[in-house]
């Protein structure tokens, strides 16, 4: 019997994905559990790559016309009540403030005083409110388009929550932008979502497949939603980012009205678009391995480890030195729009204890120095998408170039091993057998695991699309643009159908 390898993560993935996506943001140091039920702490290393995702997003952002504002976090109860469906659609995650104050029970307590005139709702997206201040804005088509952004956290009320994936509190940007005509409109909605695939692709490595919601998976208020949907390691779908196109919903419900060319006044048309800290989810499950986290080098906060490795105190003195040799070659080094960090660990741990610390925590490059490494003019270096005991000897004079072509080599990497399996488990089904035996699972102590993504024909009949929600808990993630008219059978009723969607599990 062959000896099972050692890994960093127990559970491995195969033994207990969702134990080990747990273990993983615990060995990385990124988020916690907060002491506010559902809520989590953020820690440096996890709102690094956050503020990366920031930096890469805002330059397209403000590259595209849009400027960032702030809005409320308190919205009125009558704002909701403006729009019926989004609403309903929020209603039940709704955290709502009733009282203004606390006063002294008279007992060493306090009690809930000063109940307001009207309930606010602690923000869960930003629609009504900030359709009030478009309102104001907007007076003529040359105030038009109206493009603006918002970076801001969000409150929706949880039962059961995941680090990153769900928690009642998240982290967000929100689009929000006023238009003209139907048209200009509809133009934006898709554009923002090419940009979130696009940044996807080149900064998270994560291939995406673009497409339409069905009615029932629509954000609530919204004539379309559009959306990317990437695919796990455990083969389940992630969301991860939408576009709204509003229609004239919403400036209708905040009276966001405008004189057009012709001097008449008539209802603007708005979009809504937005990713969250979802992303960061989306990275660990993407990339990580049985050893902890895995960062594509275009996000990661930092890309070189440095792991000096010494016997005494004089060796020490010779090894930091060189040490500083390696960290000024990337004093203000970029890697492509990237500007490349690092980190000198002279902890006094063991080097296999500093070693084993960057790669659970998913830096790109480690490089090592030693005496005979200073003797030879060169350094050790391993790479986090190999295994961890692959190193190789580097001259000091190729070390530059030799780190910008691994930094390019390691995020292409990522990449493509992603687009490799998702393209390995995703296929056509149609026959609906053959469905049902695709989405069941075949280890019962892992019940989430399934087959991945079907490419399957539907109807258009949302009772279809209920009925095999009911049956395998497996929903329709998008109508992907990408493909041609194809005539067959609805996957669950047989009925003649053109468009296949993709079916899947999800998060």
């Amino acid at each position: 019997m062959s000896k099972q390898k050692r890994t960093a993560i127990e559970p491995t993935r195969e033994q207990n994905y969702a134990e080990w996506y747990q273990q993983v943001i615990k060995a990385a140091d990124l988020a916690e559990n907060s002491e506010v039920r559902g809520c989590m702490v953020i820690k440096p290393w996890g709102y690094a790559i956050w503020e990366n995702i920031q930096r890469a997003l805002d330059e397209r952002f403000y590259e595209s016309g849009h400027r960032n504002a702030y809005f409320p976090i308190f919205i009125p109860k009558s704002f909701f009540e403006k729009e019926a469906e989004h609403v309903e659609g929020f209603a039940k995650e709704c955290a709502v403030v009733t009282h203004s104050r606390l006063e002294d029970n008279g007992e060493g307590g306090l009690k809930v005083a000063g109940e307001l005139t009207e309930p606010l709702i602690v923000r869960p997206t930003s629609e009504t409110i900030i359709g009030a201040s478009f309102a104001k804005w907007v007076n003529s088509y040359r105030d038009l388009p109206l493009l603006i952004n918002q970076w801001a956290n969000i409150v929706r009320w949880e039962m059961r929550t995941r680090l990153f994936l769900r928690t009642t509190e998240f982290l967000w940007q929100e689009g929000h932008t006023v238009h003209e005509n139907y048209e200009d409109a509809m133009l934006e909605t898709r554009k923002m979502l090419d940009v979130y695939a696009n940044f996807a692709a080149e900064y998270l490595a994560l291939p995406v497949i673009k497409g339409e919601k069905t009615d029932s998976e629509r954000f609530p208020g919204a004539v379309n939603t559009y959306c990317i949907e990437a695919m796990m390691q455990d083969k389940k779908a992630l969301q991860s980012g939408t576009s709204h196109f509003l229609g004239q919903n919403f400036a209708k419900a905040s009276e966001i009205k405008f004189q057009n060319r012709e001097g008449e006044m008539e209802y603007a048309w708005t979009t809504s678009w937005g990713v969250s800290t979802r992303l960061i989810g989306a990275l660990i499950m993407a990339h990580s391995d049985d050893n902890g986290l895995a960062l594509p080098p275009k996000i990661a906060p930092s890309h070189l480890a440095i792991i000096p490795i010494y016997r005494d105190e004089e060796e020490k003195k010779e090894v930091l030195k060189y040490c500083k040799r390696i960290t000024d070659l990337f004093v203000k080094d970029y890697f492509e729009d990237v500007r490349v960090y690092t980190e000198l660990d002279d902890r006094d741990l063991t080097s296999s204890e500093r070693n084993w610390y960057w790669i659970k925590k998913g830096i790109p490059l480690r490089i090592e120095i030693g005496p005979r490494d200073i003797a030879s003019e060169a350094v050790m270096v391993a790479r986090r998408d190999k295994e961890p005991r692959d190193k190789q000897s580097v001259p000091i004079s190729e070390l530059h170039s030799f780190v910008h072509k691994s930094l390019r080599e390691i995020q292409d990497a990522y990449y493509q091993r992603a687009l490799e399996f998702r393209k390995a488990n995703t296929i056509k089904i149609d026959d609906k057998a053959e469905f049902y035996r695709f989405f069941t699972p075949q280890n019962q102590n892992q019940p989430e695991i399934h087959g991945g993504f079907a490419h399957s024909h539907w109807c258009q009949d949302p009772a279809c699309e209920e009925q095999i929600k009911n049956d395998l808990k497996v929903t329709i993630r998008c109508i992907p643009f990408e493909q041609e008219e194809e005539e067959g059978h609805c996957i669950c009723c047989g009925k003649a159908a053109k468009t296949r969607v993709i079916f899947a599990k999800s998060y």
